[in-house]
């Protein structure tokens, strides 16, 4: 009887062992946008009118990580953005620049959820000249009042961004890059800029510098860059 009991406490310590060593997977819920063949053949016109290349397939070797905003505070809302595959609601610039619709491999919302819309090594429509390489992350907020948009991301997002990223870069060894939305056109001249439009670029200030760089000194272990 002692043996078993002594046992029995040996189980039980390594199972709290186990519980206080290890760290849960992360939790990503699966909620796909519509992509279907036309969808598929839009991005590739798309990478024959912006990079100049003729493509079999939209897989992308991930080099970066962009993080956005997506101007509104509510998830489905948000959702429902990216889910067509035509491109609608947005300036007559980006319209000019091709019918495929917007989109990102993963949008959080308020509450710290992960959904993941398309797959990570799809190319997605989320920044100029460098969607060829890019993960698009979208957070849930960035309202506009008075024509200026709030920094009104939570911690929660902030969790499930660093969560993510990290998550990305072991996933994905090649990923060298970490930058806010914002700051897309210092990669031009760069190798990984691809867009052969010279006149097609938005200013863009999403999301917030507090909030990217909050994301980027909590992964910095990881070894990524910023913008050059």
């Amino acid at each position: 009887m002692k043996a078993f009991f002594t046992i029995v406490l040996l189980t039980l310590i390594s199972f709290t062992l186990i519980i206080i060593f290890s760290k849960a997977p992360i939790l990503i819920i699966d909620t796909p946008i519509t992509f279907g063949q036309n969808r598929i053949d839009l991005t590739k016109k798309y990478i024959k009118e912006h990079y100049d290349l003729n493509v079999s397939h939209i897989t992308i070797d991930p080099k970066m990580v962009v993080l956005h905003w997506t101007e509104d505070a509510n998830v489905t809302r948000s959702f429902e953005l990216f889910n067509p595959e035509i491109l609608t609601q947005h300036s007559q610039k980006v319209k000019d620049a091709g019918q495929l619709n917007v989109s990102a491999h993963f949008l959080i919302d308020k509450e710290g959820h992960i959904f993941r819309l398309m797959p990570e090594t799809s190319m997605g429509r989320h920044v100029i000249g460098l969607n060829y390489h890019a993960i698009g992350i979208e957070n849930v907020g960035g309202v506009k009042v008075d024509g200026q948009a709030q920094p009104d991301l939570t911690p929660a997002q902030a969790r499930a961004n660093i969560e993510l990223v990290a998550h990305l870069k072991k996933k994905f060894p090649k990923i060298e890059y970490l930058i806010g939305h914002y700051e897309y056109q210092r990669f031009e001249k760069h190798p990984l800029w691809m867009e052969k439009d010279k006149g097609y670029r938005t200013v863009k200030d999403d999301p917030n510098p507090e909030f990217v760089d909050s994301i980027y000194q909590a992964v910095k272990d990881l070894g990524l860059k910023r913008a050059p």
